[in-house]
């Protein structure tokens, strides 16, 4: 089966940087478009970053353009978040997605894609 992983998330200072990390198994990792997408308590979900199967970010939502870097490297089946200069509202539960890259194209909608990670949990401290 089908199973995506996140890790990398913590506690750290207003400023600070965080990298998160997500694994893939069960899936061909190169035909897929991957997501970071977020939510905090009482808020809805939110789209971070999109990527291509080829490593072309498609996406940033405007509160995290210039501060935080999506890649991935295929050889190792694994996506990553770079996030510098976090602010507190940058906390909450992040969550990396996975779609076959003919079906969600460029788009960055939670609702396009399939496989979901259980989260990690990233507080910034204000």
């Amino acid at each position: 089966q089908v199973q995506v992983v996140e890790s990398g998330g913590g506690l750290v200072q207003a400023g600070g940087s965080l990298r998160l990390s997500c694994t893939a198994s069960g899936l061909t990792f190169d035909d897929y478009t991957m997501g970071w997408f977020r939510q905090a308590p009482g808020k809805e979900r939110e789209g971070v970053s999109c990527i291509t199967w080829s490593g072309e970010p498609t996406y940033y939502a405007d509160s995290v353009k210039g501060r935080f870097t999506i890649s991935r490297d295929n050889a190792k089946n694994t996506l990553y978040l770079q996030m510098n200069s976090l602010k507190p509202e940058d906390t909450a539960m992040y969550y990396c997605a996975a779609e076959l890259t003919w079906v969600v194209a460029d788009t960055c909608r939670g609702s396009d894609f399939g496989y979901w990670g259980q989260g990690t949990q990233v507080t910034v401290a204000s």
